[in-house]
């Protein structure tokens, strides 16, 4: 009797394990989508939503800045982010330490590596050979320095630190009388196609009174004019450099050994002596002449 007992009892047992089986399997299938919907849900949320990084007290500032600057549509995560250890090691110490301050890298350290992830195209401007570059590829690529040796990073405002380039240049100084406080990057472009770094027209957008036609109109104004240098050319320069067999054309000769030099009868940036200026010029030493007879 006792024994018939116990098989009832184990295989009612048996039925209800097979009944509530499926209940069981199905529980658990619900139980591991909702994890998966979660764990997804809380990775898109540390890992792509600025909102997680503005949950802290400490970003606010920086959180603003970050909406009203050029990164706005870069989220935060892409340049602060953390290796699966460092984020482990970092909840670590903050269980262990509360809410002291902690040492992290991804605030002013890893962004910074992170640059080059989206501005490649910027710092390979200047690239020419292997040996050979200016600009962005000179200095990261062959002087080996890194983004922040040159730009600002002061909650998300990354102008370049003019300031910086003097560190290196010490022996490049300032042209002009006035122009003291003209900075490097006034006249030098990074983002120039020109390995000179100096646009064309960067000279002429302060000396609007310089003509673009004429003679050495196709030049650029620091062949002449050495901004770091002697900014006023002399008639030796002129010689010296381009016009070394002038000399010996025409009355050139004569004129230059009665002490007479180029810019006494050639004005700057217009050159030709025409029939006017001769009028006045010549006739200072001589009866004027026809100036084309001056070459012959």
């Amino acid at each position: 009797m006792k024994g018939r007992k116990n098989r009832g009892f184990a295989e009612s047992f048996e039925a209800l394990i097979e009944h509530i089986k499926g209940f069981v399997l199905a529980a658990f299938v619900i139980v591991a989508v909702l994890g998966a919907l979660v764990g997804y849900r809380y990775h898109r949320y540390t890992q792509e939503d600025p909102e997680f990084c503005a949950s802290c007290h400490l970003m606010s500032d920086a959180f603003k800045e970050w909406q009203k600057g050029r990164h706005r549509d870069v989220v935060c995560q892409k340049c602060h982010h953390l290796s699966i250890f460092e984020k482990n090691q970092l909840l670590i110490a903050f269980v262990v330490k509360g809410k002291e301050p902690l040492a992290q890298t991804h605030g002013r350290e890893k962004p910074w590596k992170a640059c080059r992830e989206c501005h490649m195209d910027n710092i390979a401007q200047g690239s020419l050979t292997m040996k050979k570059s200016y600009g962005h590829a000179r200095h990261v690529f062959m002087q080996g320095m890194e983004c922040k040796a040159c730009h600002k990073g002061t909650l998300h405002y990354f102008r370049p630190n003019e300031d910086s380039c003097r560190k290196c240049h010490q022996e490049r100084g300032v042209h002009g009388i006035g122009a003291e406080a003209f900075s490097c990057l006034k006249c030098h472009s990074f983002s120039e196609k020109t390995p000179t770094m100096v646009p064309k027209d960067v000279c002429i957008r302060c000396h609007t009174h310089i003509p673009r036609k004429g003679p050495m109109a196709d030049l650029l104004c620091h062949q002449c004019h050495k901004p770091h240098g002697k900014i006023n050319p002399t008639s030796a320069s002129c010689i010296a450099t381009c016009h070394s067999n002038e000399t010996a054309v025409g009355q050139h000769g004569i004129h230059m050994k009665r002490g007479l030099d180029c810019m006494d009868c050639h004005k700057p940036h217009s050159w030709v002596v025409g029939q006017e200026r001769a009028k006045t010029l010549c006739s200072r030493c001589h009866p004027a002449k026809d100036p084309k007879l001056f070459i012959y």
